[in-house]
């Protein structure tokens, strides 16, 4: 267990040097709770997501005074360099969020407890066919903290300026017509859309709609090379057209937000984006729809993204019914969801979210309505990311890089993605 140190990790997740029996070892040992003995809940997010989680776990403390809570929180990029610090050294927090793509990663890894049964784990607002629906082959092993899913997002003044409207029936091809339009006529030199085939969710759906998954049931890449260059090329084809701000106008493939909120008409995005998105401009006002579909659209291609979190699986049998508490308390507590809003996602509760819906911000009534919308839909099966995969978004970023440089034409750069993608899952 020594050997498994924390850049033989970051290996693991990177480029899948070690074997998954050699990860399993960080999973292995005790909790270490807090300090005092209390329970160790870790989460991301920005300040303001931090202030409220923190002023809930107080309600909680107030609910179950047996049950101390030692609060573990970062942005999202701290959050992962922690956890895996952790993780190499048996020291995981006895609750905690995962990152999208490490579920299947930590999983591998030995992390979750099976929740089958855990006393204290109150699951009576949901459906059996629900949860079913949050197991992972087979195992009730982690839970949905939040949902969402891709949406496409647009500033409702930048269209009223130009008199103009989003086609009723969006597929991709009017869409990007539209946005070509956009650019070369509007009064103020906007752009229709940021440079955005980095988008991961949205991606996810092109290659639903197309029949093919991300990725597949038993663990490998599902996109094809002919449907990874066939959403480069519609991007690439707006980009050559002036229809999306320049790499340099956004400083690189992945823009910030606030670079772009108030250059273009439309974004792609989280369906839960826009509760913190409209705040940085708030002279704007924005709304979202469903992401265009292509016209033989795949049945079944929506889906809805569980943001999961679990149990550490080294934690003693005398804490489970404590930590589960704490679970119950993040999917059931309506003070919990009037502190922390809607800004992660939707809860997976329904019952909770019409609760909360009269209190929702104009923002957050766009997350719930789109939520309710998407959740109607036919949805086949969607599967995690797996083990050895973490770094698959960075690959894209990578190719994208070569294919706006001129250094790779959009069928290599599509070959090289899915090769590299492989590879590293192979090596896990």
């Amino acid at each position: 267990m020594s050997d498994l140190t924390r850049r033989s990790f970051l290996t693991w997740t990177g480029v899948g040097a070690l074997s998954v029996a050699a990860m399993s070892l960080a999973g292995c040992g005790p909790s270490a709770s807090g300090g005092d003995g209390s329970l160790r809940f870790a989460w991301w997010g920005g300040s303001d997501r931090q202030r409220a989680y923190l002023e809930a776990l107080d309600a909680f403390t107030a609910e179950h005074p047996e049950i101390q809570v030692a609060p573990e929180f970062g942005d999202y990029d701290a959050y992962q360099e922690r956890m895996t610090t952790q993780m190499a050294a048996r020291d995981v927090p006895d609750v905690f969020w995962i990152p999208s793509p490490a579920v299947l990663t930590y999983r591998e890894a030995g992390l979750y407890r099976d929740l089958e049964g855990a006393p204290g784990l109150d699951l009576s607002a949901f459906t059996e066919e629900q949860v079913e629906s949050f197991r992972l082959a087979g195992t009730l092993d982690t839970l949905p903290k939040s949902i969402f899913s891709p949406v496409l997002r647009y500033n409702t003044n930048f269209l009223e300026d130009e008199g103009v409207t989003l086609p009723d029936q969006l597929d991709w091809d009017n869409l990007a017509e539209f946005l070509v339009d956009y650019s070369a006529n509007n009064a103020d030199g906007r752009k229709g859309t940021a440079y955005g085939p980095y988008h991961d969710m949205p991606f996810e759906s092109f290659l639903r709609q197309r029949g093919e998954d991300l990725w597949t049931e038993d663990g490998t890449l599902g996109a094809s090379v002919d449907g990874v260059a066939a959403w480069i090329d519609w991007w690439e084809k707006l980009r050559r057209a002036g229809a999306t701000t320049s790499v340099s106008e956004q400083d690189g493939i992945e823009p910030a937000w606030s670079q772009v909120g108030d250059k273009v008409l439309v974004t792609f995005a989280n369906s839960n984006h826009i509760v913190d998105d409209a705040q940085a401009f708030p002279d704007y006002v924005f709304d979202q729809r469903d992401v265009p579909a292509a016209e033989d659209a795949a049945a079944g291609y929506h889906f809805t993204y569980y943001s999961r979190f679990a149990m550490y699986s080294g934690v003693p049998d005398d804490r489970v019914e404590a930590a589960a508490t704490l679970m119950s308390f993040n999917l059931n507590s309506p003070e919990l969801l009037s502190l922390v809003g809607l800004s992660a996602g939707a809860p997976p509760n329904t019952e909770l979210l019409d609760q909360y819906e009269p209190d929702a911000t104009p923002d957050e009534q766009k997350v719930i309505a789109i939520t309710r919308e998407i959740n109607e839909t036919e949805q086949r099966p969607r599967f995690e990311a797996p083990a050895g995969s973490g770094s698959w978004r960075d690959l894209m970023i990578r190719e994208l890089e070569e294919v706006t440089l001129g250094e790779k034409t959009v069928p290599d750069a599509a070959a090289s993605f899915v090769e590299a993608v492989e590879g590293e899952i192979a090596g896990a």
